[in-house]
């Protein structure tokens, strides 16, 4: 295993193999000790796509918020589901599917077709006529917004779905869906996600499905693998400490250096990042 490799699974914190329970259970109390420790806290949002991963997420959410209202002895707690559209979703039997699997507290529904397209609107009549690629990155932002918007509302915090295999890639949107207060599930990879939805009993083909971001409207459904030029298998045999194909380890830690920007803060004058 390279230097590299050994640097990059220490700092995504990813375990060769996991014991599904426990990580079930540190997912869950990780939520619940958040939410005691600050008492505004109310609950939790968390946008609901109809993939592996918000439903992973979202499950373990309602999980947590079922626990705090049992100790609480009250109803104090609630986990909010919002349906985040462009339009029409095509796989949005699968949303749904996965709204009767999590049955969450409550469940919300913008289509940020108008926001997004008004967005685009407005830039263009500045002089800045966006592409394909860069109008999918306004509609994970735009989705992002929403989900603050509610959880505004209800005093909640915003959970995020990044997992390993999505970080050691960048393979999300900065600021879009990769902002929020809590990420559940960050030490995981896609296979280790797959394994604690099969133990939840969730229906098979919410986590068996094609992983798809969905955002580019010229490339519609055009599949993760697709997109990164490799497989989630070889990037969580890689996260694991396997060796993989010599390509694959090649376009995967290229993936990596380039999006270093995307995994830390705001740098500021202060930070080890300039010396």
């Amino acid at each position: 295993m390279s230097d590299l490799q050994k640097q990059i699974i220490k700092e995504l914190h990813v375990l060769p193999e996991i014991n599904v329970e426990e990580e079930i259970r540190k997912s869950i109390d990780f939520m619940k000790e958040y939410a005691k420790k600050y008492s505004f806290i109310k609950g939790f949002v968390l946008g609901i796509s109809g993939g592996q991963d918000s439903t992973l997420v979202g499950k373990l959410a309602q999980m947590a918020v079922n626990e705090l209202n049992d100790e609480a002895g009250e109803k104090k707690y609630a986990f909010m589901a919002v349906r985040l559209p462009y339009g029409v979703q095509a796989d949005e039997q699968d949303c749904q599917d996965a709204l009767d699997y999590i049955q969450p507290d409550k469940i919300y529904t913008v289509n940020i077709k108008g926001a997004v397209d008004a967005s685009r609107s407005a830039l263009e009549e500045a002089g800045i006529v966006l592409s394909d690629f860069a109008k999918g990155n306004e509609k994970a932002r735009e989705r992002m917004k929403v989900q603050y918007s509610v959880a505004a509302m209800h005093n909640a915090v915003v959970l995020g779905t990044d997992h390993a295999a999505e970080a050691i890639t960048g393979f999300f949107t900065k600021f879009g869906d990769g902002g929020a207060d809590l990420m559940p599930i960050f030490r995981l990879n896609k296979r280790q996600g797959r394994q604690m939805l099969a133990h939840l009993n969730c229906p098979e083909h919410l986590y068996l499905k094609v992983p798809t971001a969905d955002l580019e409207e010229d490339r519609p459904s055009l599949p993760d693998e697709v997109a990164l030029g490799l497989t989630y298998s070889q990037i969580d045999d890689y996260l694991e400490g396997k060796e993989i194909p010599e390509e694959a380890r090649n376009i995967l830690e290229g993936h990596y250096l380039r999006s270093q920007h995307k995994r830390h803060m705001p740098i500021t004058i202060f930070d080890d990042f300039w010396k």
